[in-house]
């Protein structure tokens, strides 16, 4: 199959074995009992992911609604594989995408139980996750504050197991249905279904294509206890002030003023947040690197491992603020790796080679990127 991203250019589609020549801005389409049930096209895929690289798929779908899911499975027997896209927050796209690029867009949000003690609220896959947040606050369904900012969708949270600010999306979590492309069925995953870890699930250790979250569903409190155990929110004037009086519209302000003051924001300089995960190691392993680096930012684990600060080691490096061509790590988080401009994957992964390799030989610690590389 021959294709080009660049409107005005031929295009051409290869079906049941013949030739057919389409214009690049038009569409084809899976027909069933004459009606239109799915719409492919190629797609620039620049303004799909907040690093902002160049990128083109060869073949891009809208999840829309429920009504497709039957069709999107049919769709993926028919070729070699598939990716769900949600809002491109987690993601390193290269050149030329060869498999079949889903955009989630479903919308909607929902009272789906509710206990003496709970509400569980469902959302649909496609909603944007911090305007999700806001609007739970909106109407009294408190927990998710310390997670505002965040971007991406609601269905791509569960997949990195989003956290920040003390709040690990899994102590909220409640369940989530999604779509078996390859079985075409709904499967109901629990929490303990979805094997979370830090930033990890089931889903992300999943082969890309067969899973396609659809909802998903959190346990809100009806008797709200603030966290404020991390530092950022601990030190901010205006929640010390509050004090016992806080209200998680304080702390979900308090943490969108906090995440704007240190990172970068995706729509002015393409970044992906965090790139790379907090590296966990041994009580001797930390032992060793405090010996050597007494300044060392760790945080003690429940089972007597450590979790370093990645920043904290690439910062160290020297890092921080250095650029390499059309990207570099941010002057004011050496977490996070941006693009000034013009970048492509291959821009990205040397940067981060090349960081890890450096951690590596001075910390001898491996770092592990977050964001996932799409082919």
């Amino acid at each position: 199959m021959f294709w080009s991203c660049q409107i005005g250019l031929g295009l051409i589609v290869k079906i049941s074995g013949s030739s057919s020549r389409l214009h690049s801005s038009l569409h084809f389409f899976f027909l069933q009992a004459g009606l239109i049930l799915l719409q492919i096209s190629t797609q620039d895929l620049a303004s799909f992911n907040t690093l902002r690289l160049r990128s083109c798929a060869g073949e891009f779908v809208r999840f829309e609604s429920l009504s497709q899911l039957q069709e999107l499975s049919e769709a993926l027997r028919q070729r070699s594989g598939a990716f769900v896209l949600g809002g491109g927050s987690n993601v390193v796209l290269t050149p030329v995408l060869d498999c079949l690029v889903i955009k989630v867009q479903t919308r909607g949000v929902h009272v789906w139980a509710e206990t003496v003690d709970e509400w569980i609220i469902e959302a649909q896959a496609g909603e944007v996750w911090h305007d999700f947040v806001d609007l739970c606050l909106n109407n009294g369904w408190a927990g998710l504050e310390n997670l505002a900012l965040i971007p991406g969708t609601v269905g791509a949270a569960p997949v990195q197991n989003i956290g920040a600010y003390g709040v690990e999306l899994d102590q909220r979590f409640h369940s989530l249905q999604a779509w078996d492309l390859h079985k075409r069925q709904l499967v109901e995953f629990s929490r303990a279904d979805c094997a979370f870890s830090y930033r990890d699930s089931v889903f992300k250790r999943t082969p890309p294509g067969r899973w396609l979250i659809t909802a998903v569903r959190f346990r809100l409190p009806k008797r709200w206890q603030p966290v404020l155990e991390y530092p950022d929110l601990k030190q901010h004037v205006q929640l010390a002030e509050a004090g016992a009086d806080v209200t998680a519209r304080q702390i979900f302000e308090a943490v969108c003023e906090v995440r704007r003051r240190k990172l970068p924001d995706p729509a002015v300089l393409g970044n992906a947040g965090s790139f790379f995960k907090n590296p966990v190691v041994s009580a001797a392993r930390y032992a060793q690197i405090k010996a050597a680096h007494p300044e060392v930012v760790a945080y003690a684990q429940e089972d007597g491992a450590y979790k370093l600060a990645a920043g904290w080691l690439i910062d160290r490096a020297g890092w921080k603020g250095q650029r390499k061509g059309p990207v570099g790590m941010h002057d004011r988080q050496a977490l996070v790796l941006v693009n000034y401009g013009g970048a492509s994957a291959n821009d990205v992964m040397a940067l981060a080679d090349e960081i890890r390799a450096d951690i590596a030989a001075r910390f001898g610690v491996a770092l592990e990127q977050e964001p996932v590389v799409v082919t």
